[in-house]
């Protein structure tokens, strides 16, 4: 029990074998779903690089953000390269992620666990618990969709391993595609590896955990922040949104802060008496990000002065935390219990694999599990947006239900990223993405057109004139019934698709 792990962590034509084998496995757990939730912020960009005349109306509230990072512009290059249709390559993009994911998982794994049931264990728990939700932050260890998290996710993790290998130029690489990816998981990335690095210098410890926190603060405020006050509209955005005050947290939010912490310091004591390491540096180093993730959260919660800062959402540095907690756990139960017993194995993973995808299947429950690039939709409010994309013009302005995403049946699924047209803004994604840009005045648009649209589903012909008089709104989506006396071309069992005369 006290080997020393390999120094080699080379891959064999078998281990790729396996990794194949765990991605097609996590993708039937955990499904697919390439339109829903942050996929209505990422992907109407892809579509507008890829065809300009889309999205004349209503752009600034996903441009904000596709600004930020590469990855619109690295998609569609795809796209254009492959020539193959956007669907397909978002689809093999979210199957080479998992894949990365896990491959950088067993690099890991390789050189905290000296045997192969520890190592494949541990990648074997990380596939299993992909769609397992981070506590109060609203996020998953990865999501059901391609998006810049899923990129920033496998590549925090190959920057970890090199730190593991003291290869630190390979890790600093690593983090500057994470940057470009997504700036903002690339800064917790950053503020884990000089954890992890000063784990080497004790004594330097506090001072590189303070030098951190400046970086976790002053590096991730946008300087709009200091050059603009923000908007009483800001103000309510970011009060909507409890996931950024810590204090506003339930009970249960909060034990999936303490409980994690609690586990990775035993995880640390029991790598002590077994002589290991690099699985001690990993588990103290993932408390510290923890509880400097958890001070640096109170601050903006405790100081109302400083509740601006609530933006860079520091717990978010809890996916991560999470990630390594459940490779590091399956490693050791592994050591610890299932040993070479198949009947073990199939004890722990069976019902947990069945779990996950239970879960899944409720949070979509009107959706294939696995939308598969082609295959015809079964939610009629898919159904409904793609008939929108097939026979409306590419300069159609749209109007749903602001709360249209959190409909019983909708599944989170995204209006624009799926039908490729403009719409006013909603309260669900829009509304969530104002709160990320203060100097911006989206909050105060967002709210404007929310409260246009405030009563939709009671609207009558006259109102719907009213937001064409005021916005150019030419297309609405409703549900049945809906209004009486428009022209309504598709309607299903959930929605009608009407023109505004």
């Amino acid at each position: 029990m006290n080997a020393q792990p390999e120094d080699r962590s080379g891959f064999a034509i078998r281990d790729i074998a396996f990794l194949v084998a765990l991605t097609g496995a996590a993708l039937l757990i955990h499904g697919y779903h390439p339109g829903a939730e942050d996929a209505e912020i990422y992907l109407p960009q892809i579509r507008k690089i890829l065809n300009p005349a889309l999205y004349p109306f209503g752009s600034e509230f996903f441009e904000s953000h596709a600004h930020l990072t590469v990855f619109p512009h690295m998609v569609a290059t795809l796209v254009r390269t492959s020539h193959l249709p956007l669907g397909a390559v978002l689809f093999i993009c979210h199957i080479a992620s998992i894949f990365l994911l896990l491959w950088a998982s067993k690099a890991i794994a390789a050189k905290c666990f000296p045997s192969q049931a520890g190592r494949w264990a541990a990648v074997a728990m990380v596939a299993s618990l992909l769609t397992l939700p981070v506590t109060g932050t609203d996020l998953y260890l990865l999501d059901q969709y391609f998006n810049p998290r899923s990129v920033s996710t496998f590549a925090i993790l190959f920057a970890v391993d090199a730190v593991l290998e003291r290869r630190y130029p390979r890790a600093a690489l690593w983090l500057v595609f994470t940057g470009l990816v997504h700036p903002l998981m690339a800064v917790l990335g950053i503020v884990y590896i000089v954890l992890l690095v000063s784990m080497n210098e004790i004594g330097s410890l506090k001072a590189e955990v303070a030098a951190s926190a400046r970086t976790s603060v002053a590096g991730r405020a946008p300087p709009a922040l200091f050059t603009r006050h923000p908007s009483p509209a800001f103000t309510q955005t970011l009060h909507d949104h409890p996931y950024y005050f810590l204090l506003e947290w339930h009970w249960y939010e909060w034990l999936g802060v303490v409980a994690p912490l609690a586990l990775l310091a035993w995880f640390s004591r029991i790598a002590e008496s077994r002589g290991r390491p690099v699985l001690k540096r990993l588990a103290l180093s993932l408390v510290w990000l923890g509880a400097l993730s958890v001070a640096s959260a109170l601050v903006p919660t405790i100081f109302p002065r400083f509740e601006f800062l609530a933006i860079s959402q520091p717990m978010r540095s809890f996916q991560l935390i999470y990630l390594l907690l459940a490779l590091l756990g399956g490693g050791l139960i592994a050591e610890t219990w299932l040993a070479s017993r198949p009947a073990r194995w199939l004890a722990l993973f069976l019902p947990l694999a069945l779990g996950m995808a239970y879960a899944q299947v409720r949070l979509f429950p009107s959706d294939l599990h696995i939308e598969w690039p082609g295959a015809q939709a079964r939610n009629p409010w898919v159904q409904a947006f793609l008939w929108a994309r097939a026979h409306t013009p590419v300069d159609a302005i749209f109007a749903l239900d602001s709360g249209y995403m959190a409909v019983p049946g909708e599944d989170f699924q995204g209006f624009r990223a799926i039908a490729a047209r403009s719409r006013l803004a909603d309260a669900t994604k829009d509304w969530s993405a104002s709160a990320m840009f203060p100097g911006l005045p989206l909050a105060d648009e967002c709210l404007e057109q929310v409260r246009a649209a405030r009563g939709f589903t009671g609207f009558r012909p006259s109102d719907f004139e009213r937001l064409k008089d005021r916005y150019d709104v030419t297309w609405i989506v409703i549900e049945q019934p809906g209004a009486s006396g428009l022209a309504c071309p598709y309607q299903n069992g959930a929605v009608r698709v009407c023109r505004v005369n």
